[in-house]
C-alpha cells in the first residue's frame, strides 16, 4: 500500500533547508544576490519534499501567473508543431509556459477553449490566423487580456498580428510554373471556409493564373482535407480528366506528398509528365524523389517572433502592430519544362 505524502507548504520547506520562510521566496523567485550555497539547500528540500509552489498564490503576489494560452486548428500538421516547439523554448527564457488547445478549425470550439484558458488563468493569448468568432475577440479585449495573431499578413487595428505573406508566395509559385511553359494547373487545397491561410494560397493561385490569361478550371480545383491519402485520391481524380494537368499546385506540403506518391504509383514521371509544388517545407520535402518545390514557411523564427511579442505586451513595452516575415519559394527537383503545354 502506498502511504499518502501530504503536500508540502512553504514552511516545512524552510525548515527542512534551516532557512527563513522569506528565504525560500528569493529562491523560488529568481530574486538577485541569492547565493549558491543557499540556492542549494533551499532546492535539495524542495526535491526532498515533493514541494510544487502554489501558483494562485504566486499570481496574486506577482500579478503574473506565468502562462501563455495558444489556440492552435491542430497538431497533425507537422509545420504548427514545429512552430509550437519554437514558440514554447523561447518562452521558457521569459520563465513563461504554454497551455495548449486545438479546435480542429471549428471556431465555436475555439471560443469555447479560449474561455477555459481565461478561467484557467493565463497571461496572454496566442490565435492562429485571421478567422475568429467575433465575440472571441471581444472577450480578449474587454478582458484587457493582451493577446496576437499570426500566421496571416492582415493589417486588421484590432488584432495585432506576426505572420506572413500566404498570397505572395502562391502567385510566385503559379508565375513558376508559367515560365516553365505550363498551361494545365490544377489546384488541390485543403479547406478554405474557417482557414484564412488555405484560402488565401488558393485565391492567390487562381487569380495569378486568370491574370496571365491561363484560368483554371473548376473541374481542375480539388478541396480535400488535410493527409497524405487525400492528396494522392485527389491526384486519381485529376488525372481522370479529358486533358489531365502538366502542374499541380498543393496548398501544402503534405497533400504534395500524397499527389507525388500517387503519380510514381501510376507511373507518371515528375516532373517530366506532370509538375508538382507544396507548401511548408517541412523536413521530409528535400528528401522526396525528386526533392519537392515549395514554400519555406518560417516557423522556427516565428515562433521566437511571437513569444518575443506577447511578453512584450504582457510587460507594458512597445511592441510593433503588425510584423511581417518572408517566406520564400524553395525551387527543387519537382518542377520542371511542360512537355505538352
Amino acid at each position: 500500500m502506498t502511504k499518502e505524502i501530504p503536500n508540502a507548504l512553504l514552511g516545512d520547506v524552510a525548515r527542512a533547508a534551516g532557512v527563513s520562510t522569506a528565504s525560500v521566496s528569493r529562491v523560488l523567485n529568481g530574486a538577485p544576490h541569492v547565493s549558491q550555497r543557499l540556492r542549494e539547500r533551499v532546492e535539495a528540500a524542495i526535491d526532498k519534499l515533493g514541494y510544487v509552489p502554489d501558483g494562485a498564490a504566486r499570481a496574486l503576489a506577482s500579478r503574473r501567473i506565468g502562462a501563455i494560452g495558444v489556440l492552435v486548428p491542430t497538431l497533425d500538421n507537422p509545420v504548427f508543431s514545429a512552430w509550437i516547439d519554437s514558440l514554447e523554448q523561447r518562452l521558457k527564457h521569459h520563465d513563461c509556459r504554454l497551455l495548449i488547445a486545438t479546435y480542429r478549425y471549428d471556431l465555436d470550439d475555439e471560443f469555447a477553449a479560449l474561455r477555459t484558458l481565461i478561467q484557467q488563468g493565463v497571461d496572454g493569448v496566442v490565435l492562429l490566423g485571421h478567422d475568429h468568432r467575433e465575440e472571441s475577440i471581444d472577450l480578449l479585449q474587454r478582458r484587457r487580456l493582451p493577446f496576437l495573431t499570426c500566421w496571416h499578413n492582415v493589417n486588421d487595428p484590432d488584432c495585432p498580428c506576426v505572420g506572413f505573406d500566404n498570397a505572395l508566395p502562391a502567385r510566385q509559385l503559379v508565375e513558376h510554373l508559367l515560365t516553365l511553359g505550363h498551361r494545365r494547373l490544377a489546384v488541390i487545397s485543403a479547406p478554405t471556409r474557417t482557414n484564412d491561410r488555405a484560402r488565401a494560397r488558393l485565391n492567390s493561385f487562381l487569380k495569378t493564373a486568370e491574370q496571365a490569361g491561363y484560368p483554371i478550371s473548376p473541374g481542375n480545383i480539388i478541396t480535400v482535407e488535410y493527409g497524405i491519402a487525400e492528396g494522392a485520391e485527389a491526384f486519381e481524380e485529376l488525372m481522370t480528366r479529358p486533358q489531365p494537368p502538366t502542374a499541380i499546385l498543393c496548398g501544402n506540403d503534405t497533400l504534395a506528398f500524397g499527389v507525388m506518391l500517387a503519380a510514381q504509383r501510376s507511373n507518371k514521371k515528375i516532373p517530366e509528365d506532370v509538375s508538382i509544388t507544396g507548401y511548408d517545407n517541412l523536413p521530409q520535402s528535400p528528401f522526396m524523389n525528386p526533392p519537392l518545390t515549395t514554400v519555406a514557411v518560417p516557423a522556427q523564427a516565428l515562433g521566437d517572433l511571437v513569444a518575443d511579442a506577447i511578453i512584450a505586451r504582457i510587460n507594458g513595452n512597445p511592441s510593433p502592430h503588425h510584423q511581417q516575415l518572408e517566406a520564400p519559394l524553395v525551387i527543387r527537383r519537382s518542377t520542371g519544362p511542360s512537355t505538352s503545354g
